[in-house]
């Protein structure tokens, strides 16, 4: 089966690369930008296309539906550029064109907290999406941009919703009625996503999981059959938020404003359920899917093939 997940922000090497392989990681949604600016984020972009030349026995870089399914034909990885947070356009819509060419496909609004579209989800006052972020998201609409709100906040969220033409997403988020976390979302901010035709993949990063740095695998599976039973299976699928091989410096890094602001969030121990706490342990997932009892048609539309229709009704292939 298609295996896609929708966020990855893992210390990329080619060991984490083989390790997505070993998993069985069809493609994913892979962080090259949180709180950087333009020259550093186009620093990160040359890496990775350094890698794409490099690694090609391995790699596959996404651009289209079709080369997702290309990388599974080929049994490679297919990475999806993505952005946790717009800060790399500073100030210039073109910007948007030129890192979709370059491979983004996916750009989250805010990372936390204010920039020049909207609010985070630790900002104080969440004020909405500014006229600049409409600006935006109509030019993200017509160049098939998929847009993801998982860390905005609230408000700047419910207007992007209502302003895209197109459906957006939470690539990775847990329901807020499993454990009352700033990053999580209500039952209600999942049917409004999902009644616009917008799309939910569910995290398995511990601080947002039921039981914290406790939780098993059977609490993710919760999480995710708790989405379902808000919004359907049509429109859930997997966002691990796997940061494999990061120390203490990266959750220093992205728990404080802009990276070197005020602390925004204290996170605790940060260990994944026993059984997934690597990329390469995937299987183990689908294995707990199938102990549950779900049947094979849920399991695929889980974990790969929901993600993959969402992505075609945006990159319009």
């Amino acid at each position: 089966m298609a295996v896609f997940d929708g966020l990855i922000v893992s210390k990329w090497s080619r060991a984490v690369f083989e390790d997505m392989k070993l998993g069985g990681v069809t493609a994913a949604n892979c962080t090259c930008a949180v709180w950087e600016g333009f020259r550093d984020t186009m620093g990160n972009i040359a890496k990775w296309h350094n890698w794409f030349n490099n690694f090609d026995d391995l790699l596959v870089p996404i651009k289209r539906v079709s080369d997702i399914r290309r990388a599974k034909t080929e049994k490679k990885v297919g990475i999806v550029l993505g952005f946790q947070n717009i800060s790399p356009i500073e100030d210039e819509l073109d910007f948007l064109g030129l890192f979709k060419d370059l491979g983004v496909g996916v750009m989250q609004l805010t990372y936390n907290t204010q920039n020049l579209v909207g609010s985070g989800c630790y900002e104080s006052n969440d004020s909405g999406l500014s006229d600049f972020g409409r600006d935006a998201i109509d030019e993200m609409n017509r160049l098939g941009i998929l847009i993801d709100l998982s860390h905005v906040g609230s408000q700047t969220s419910k207007d992007a919703i209502h302003h895209s033409k197109v459906p957006v997403c939470y690539s990775h988020a847990c329901p807020k009625v499993l454990r009352d976390h700033p990053r999580n979302k209500t039952d209600e901010e999942l049917r409004v996503i999902a009644k616009h035709g917008g799309f939910v993949g569910v995290t398995m990063f511990p601080p947002f999981l039921p039981k914290g740095a406790e939780s098993s695998l059977d609490d993710y599976l919760d999480a995710i059959e708790h989405v379902i039973k808000v919004i359907g299976e049509d429109q859930v699928g997997i966002g691990t938020d796997m940061t494999q091989d990061y120390d203490k410096t990266f959750f220093d890094w992205i728990t404080h404003d802009k990276g070197t602001g005020r602390k925004l969030i204290d996170f605790g121990e940060i260990k994944n359920p026993p059984g997934f706490q690597r990329l390469g342990e995937f299987p183990n997932l689908t294995a707990a899917m199938i102990k549950r009892g779900w049947t094979e048609d849920r399991i695929r539309r889980i974990m790969g093939e929901n993600w993959i229709n969402t992505l075609a009704n945006v990159w319009g292939d």
